[in-house]
């Protein structure tokens, strides 16, 4: 299972995240941060759990590209 997790409040808005995954990443209209889709917040915390592995290179390329390293991507 991969796990990625997203701190938006944090984001700067780069972008980075969208060039590297744009199938798992957007920018907000509303407030021009990232938006990790079909996440769930918990606390500031917006996560996916999925069990399809072909997602962990592009959000990997996704969290190494963020200035900010608010991204992180896992294997369980």
């Amino acid at each position: 299972m991969v796990v990625v997790t997203l701190q938006r409040e944090k984001c700067i808005g780069c972008n980075y995240c969208v060039e590297m995954a744009p199938q798992h990443f957007a920018m907000s209209k509303k407030d021009g941060k990232s938006v990790l889709l079909h996440s769930q917040n918990k606390k500031g915390f917006h996560t996916i759990k999925s069990h399809d592995e072909g997602i962990f290179d592009s959000c990997e390329q996704a969290s190494k590209a963020c200035p900010v390293k608010i991204i992180s991507v896992k294997r369980t």
